[in-house]
């Protein structure tokens, strides 16, 4: 110390003193009193916000649900043997959000955005976006007029779906509804090659492990995983990880249509995830309503689907746009669209059971699924009479609004005469035609699974089923057909099938329509009766 000089001494002093915190930061801690079920009670969290992030001593996070006088019931987001009465928990003070970027492309990932698939850690940037947000609001929307193809002659033909539309598929257990899903998801392909991607999300909501596992083999073998993300709630997994997978996957979504892309989301389903929410909710002992569901259960969906919109083309107003997070404020561009096709099931057909009255009412349409249909052999087993688009007519090419215009008309004619001439009396001439015309338009209708036709070729073939052009082919041979009669088109005429997309008005382009009749009286003479 005797070297030391005094004038040192002070300047040390100062140097250590400039480090003090005169101000002590508290952090807010409460107390586990009760744990089961994935449900916890805290003691002492006074100003918690609902929806946040709260963390256990064990690392385990949960949301916070419901916020009483004395106490704050919070859901476990992980397994909740590792939670005990008496354990200390913390604010964290984020609203619960996953971490999203172009790296979760690809990839199966779990409600909190973690990676499953054994294929490491999501590479790349990353930004944080909240589950839970406010919908854009209507003067940052613009009206639906972007077709969305999903390669279905029936859909894209009679029930057509934008972007930024919100299209509900229903039916009974086993009736197709995750086909139609799955085949709109890899009809993207020609798309993502073309430069013009349509980002998908599948959100597998209390789905089996091994469904989810042949789901992502499909797409994967169909070449649809690199602009895919899958997330993954199986029905082992926590309710409430079930019940915040499809906002997860909204999440991700709106990731991409805030940045001016478009974004495709299926949730699959919503009826399995508005039972994990009644679960969630009844533990919490808030009040049943009817079918035991809580009274919030019509918000729980239309929060969650008021999200799927098609943004204002305006990079400036869309900047504006409400809720937008600061993670991604700075990359905020004009145009982008988030599709939403959520899924329901029905029993026996019900349609006016709660959850499914509850979703048809929020959505622009929807695509009814009939188990009789499946069952006699048309698949898609699409009820044409009862499904229908609110807005995705107006998103139509010009050349598919043509031909399909009579075709939903002719359809249920069809099933009405249908009906009446099981009775066995004899027909006049007008309505055997109208029987034989709907009968090769219902052959012409099915379609195999995963294998979504591109739109020039489907308006080629509808405009054979509109004009009647298959009357001569035998009603067994018209897939036989459709097969030939498509090949030819595309090695004979590619430059007048390429048409079939631009073209303005068919009936003003009368070699087109030209080449399409006589290849079909000229294919149609080999598959006779």
């Amino acid at each position: 110390m005797a070297g030391v000089k005094p004038d040192e001494i002070s300047n040390i002093l100062k140097e250590q003193l400039s480090n003090v915190k005169t101000v002590s930061e508290l952090e807010e801690v409460g107390t586990v009193l009760q744990v089961g079920d994935g449900i916890a009670r805290i003691y002492g969290l006074r100003n918690v916000q609902y929806g946040e992030l709260v963390e256990f001593e064990s690392g385990v996070k949960a949301i916070a649900l419901n916020l009483e006088e004395d106490n704050v019931g919070v859901v476990l987001m992980g397994a909740a043997n590792s939670v005990a009465e008496g354990d200390t928990v913390r604010r964290t003070k984020v609203i619960a959000s996953i971490k999203v970027g172009e790296g979760v492309l690809g990839r199966v990932v779990d409600t909190l955005g973690q990676p499953i698939d054994g294929k490491g850690p999501i590479v790349g940037e990353t930004f944080e976006m909240p589950l839970e947000r406010k919908a854009p609001g209507v003067l940052y929307r613009e009206p639906v007029a972007e077709p969305l193809q999903t390669g279905i002659k029936a859909i894209d033909a009679m029930i057509p779906i934008g972007r930024g539309q919100r299209e509900l598929i229903i039916g009974d257990r086993q009736t197709g509804k995750t086909a139609v899903a799955i085949d709109t998801i890899i009809n993207q392909k020609e798309f993502y090659d073309a430069g013009e991607p349509v980002y998908c999300i599948y959100v597998a909501s209390g789905q089996k492990a091994s469904t989810i596992a042949q789901i992502a083999k499909t797409l994967e073998e169909n070449g649809a995983m690199p602009y895919t993300t899958i997330v993954a709630a199986t029905a082992s997994d926590p309710a409430p990880l079930v019940f915040y997978s499809p906002f997860a996957g909204a999440a991700i979504g709106e990731f991409f249509r805030d940045q001016g892309k478009s974004a495709l989301i299926v949730y699959d389903d919503l009826s399995k995830q508005a039972v994990a929410y009644r679960e969630v909710s009844l533990l919490l002992k808030r009040p049943p309503g009817r079918e035991a569901y809580p009274g919030d259960v019509f918000y729980l969906h239309s929060r969650l689907l008021e999200r799927a919109a098609k943004i204002n083309a305006n990079d400036g107003i869309a900047q504006q746009m409400n809720d937008i997070p600061d993670s991604i404020r700075h990359m905020v561009k004009g145009g982008g669209s988030l599709t939403a096709l959520p899924i329901i099931e029905t029993q026996e057909g019900d349609v006016s059971a709660y959850i499914p009255t509850n979703v048809i009412s929020i959505t622009d349409g929807q695509i009814f699924l009939e188990s009789n249909l499946f069952n006699s052999g048309v698949r898609p087993a699409i009820n044409v009479g009862i499904s229908v688009s609110r807005v995705g007519g107006s998103a139509q090419i010009k050349s598919m609004k043509e031909v399909s215009g009579t075709l939903k008309l002719d359809q249920a004619s069809y099933r009405e005469l249908e009906a009446f001439s099981k009775f066995g009396s004899d027909l006049d001439a007008a309505t055997k035609a109208v029987l034989d015309k709907g009968e090769r338009n219902v052959e012409m209708l099915k379609q195999a699974q995963f294998s979504p036709l591109s739109v020039e070729k489907q308006v080629a073939i509808i405009f054979l089923g509109a004009n009647n052009l298959m009357k001569d082919v035998a009603v067994e041979k018209i897939k036989d057909f459709e097969a030939d009669y498509l090949s030819q088109l595309e090695t004979r005429f590619p430059e007048d099938l390429a048409k079939l997309k631009t073209v303005k008005k068919l009936k003003k382009d009368p070699e087109l329509m030209d080449v399409m009749k006589n290849l079909a009286k000229e294919v149609a003479g080999n598959y006779g009766a």
